[in-house]
């Protein structure tokens, strides 16, 4: 990993890169060299400089959030096999991917999370399954701590509600804000060439697939600079632990382990049963032979998971 390999990661935290959305181009696009988009339904009058939502299917609703430097295509797939069932509202953040960018370095989540919320209440969605990636999954929790009344239930997935703990266990808000501020900088200020470069690397322990790393590095280059440096400061500094205990929305959280290259099965289980110890009846699932991506990696697993969370 760039960054985490040059400034103290070490053997942990690259054993568990690929869960961490703190790693250039950690949420790319995991489907877009596997399916084409399907004609999308005309979307509830909605306008936002922060985020786009494309909406297919008809059913129960479903809000679909990618990662970090990520498509929407991430959840291609998905979308196509739900829409027969649901309504499935594919969220894609500015700055990410092509999308628009026009808030130089300013804060991302905080006005992000304002958004979703108000595309939740005008599009007169009821209590939706909110499944997110990465940084994805961070803003489900968001929403669903800030906004319990929205959200009917959450999936996270290869997320953590406090990235820097990847850094190592006793990191704390303040303690991240230094690396989080130089991290920024060195995405905002690196040649392309180098940016690239590193991309490249970082692909390699997100995901087997290597249709996969080539898309992720091309949605990653395609990613406005500012818009990933002001995510990555807010993703490393924001710490949503101390809202677990009075949540009251069901979650799973699902998380990747990968004997071969990635997180070992056993580290993993024991960060994740960690980082979401004050959550009450959360529901931990390792998902073996995948790295950060787990829906590409393990598509029929993830499939099955999902099905069995929006039945839940």
């Amino acid at each position: 990993m760039m960054f985490m390999s040059r400034h103290g990661g070490g053997r942990l935290l690259r054993a568990f890169a690929i869960a961490s959305a703190v790693a250039l181009g950690a949420g790319a696009v995991a489907f877009a060299v596997r399916a084409e988009p399907a004609p999308a339904q005309a979307a509830p009058a909605f306008a936002s400089d922060r985020l786009s939502v494309e909406v297919v299917g008809q059913g129960p609703d479903v809000i679909l959030i990618p990662g970090f430097a990520s498509s929407r295509e991430v959840w291609r797939a998905e979308a196509e096999r739900l829409k027969a069932t649901h309504r499935v509202h594919l969220v894609q953040l500015a700055g990410f991917a092509d999308e628009p960018w026009a808030h130089g370095d300013g804060p991302f989540l905080e006005p992000m999370l304002a958004e979703l919320a108000r595309y939740v209440r005008e599009a007169g969605l009821e209590r939706p399954a909110v499944i997110g990636h990465s940084m994805g999954g961070l803003t489900g929790l968001m929403l669903a701590q800030r906004h319990p009344e929205m959200v009917g239930r959450v999936m996270s997935v290869d997320s953590l509600p406090f990235f820097s703990v990847l850094y190592g266990p006793t990191a704390t808000v303040d303690s991240a804000r230094p690396f989080a501020e130089q991290t920024a900088a060195a995405i905002r200020t690196m040649d392309d060439a180098a940016f690239r470069a590193g991309q490249a690397q970082t692909a390699a322990t997100m995901a087997r697939d290597e249709a996969t790393r080539a898309a992720m590095i091309d949605w990653s280059i395609a990613s406005d600079r500012q818009a990933m440096a002001a995510a990555m400061r807010d993703v490393m500094t924001t710490d949503l632990r101390s809202g677990l205990a009075s949540m009251t929305t069901p979650v799973w959280a699902i998380y990747a382990a990968d004997a071969d290259g990635g997180a070992p099965a056993g580290m993993a289980d024991g960060l994740w049963a960690r980082e979401y110890a004050d959550l009450p009846s959360v529901r931990l699932i390792r998902v073996d032979g995948s790295r950060h991506f787990i829906m590409a990696d393990q598509p029929e697993r993830f499939a099955e998971l999902v099905d069995q969370f929006l039945a839940g």
